[in-house]
């Protein structure tokens, strides 16, 4: 019962990630790819390794890469099933981002309430309210200066610049020809 609340909770999806049973998205309207995406939500962005990468690029600049960090070791602990693997990636958690002494310390409330204590008894939610605060920090704060950050508008571009570039066109052209024929 724990389990697949803690799979739930952890499977945040925007309704246009729903997809039927043959794998075909279930609204009918094709799904927006690369910048055009990350641009929909910070949720689409950060499920899309390239969109991490370049999140990370900009944070990095800003001097916060420490919260994106934090955010993906938390999305990876809920993932762990094993309690001695949890144990150590909680740890790390704590001692890379949360304790006072932590080489990459993020900024958050009740930072101060969680002591190495509670690694002795880790399970897959003991950060999410921490890690919650951070996405928030990043949504409403790092998220919106990234759409306009040289960063993303570059890639935007060269994105779009290959999308018109007659080559492009040409191997979508022969992909359509070879399978509908």
């Amino acid at each position: 019962m724990f389990n697949r609340a803690v799979s739930r909770l952890s499977r945040k999806r925007p309704p246009s990630d729903i997809h039927d049973s043959d794998g075909s998205s279930s609204s009918g309207h094709q799904n927006p790819k690369g910048t055009a995406k990350w641009a929909a939500s910070l949720e689409n962005l950060l499920e899309d390794p390239e969109g991490v990468k370049r999140f990370r690029e900009f944070l990095k600049k800003e001097f916060s890469e420490e919260n994106v960090l934090f955010w993906l070791a938390c999305e990876d602990f809920k993932k762990t099933q094993d309690k001695k693997q949890m144990q150590e990636k909680a740890k790390e958690i704590y001692t890379t981002y949360l304790s006072s002494k932590a080489s990459s310390q993020v900024n958050v409330e009740g930072q101060s309430r969680l002591t190495e204590k509670i690694l002795e008894e880790p399970h897959p939610l003991m950060f999410q309210k921490l890690q919650d605060q951070i996405f928030n920090l990043m949504k409403y704060d790092s998220y919106s200066r990234f759409l306009k950050s040289d960063v993303f508008l570059k890639h935007k571009q060269t994105e779009e610049e290959g999308e018109d570039s007659p080559d492009a066109q040409t191997a979508a052209k022969r992909a359509s020809r070879i399978y509908n024929t």
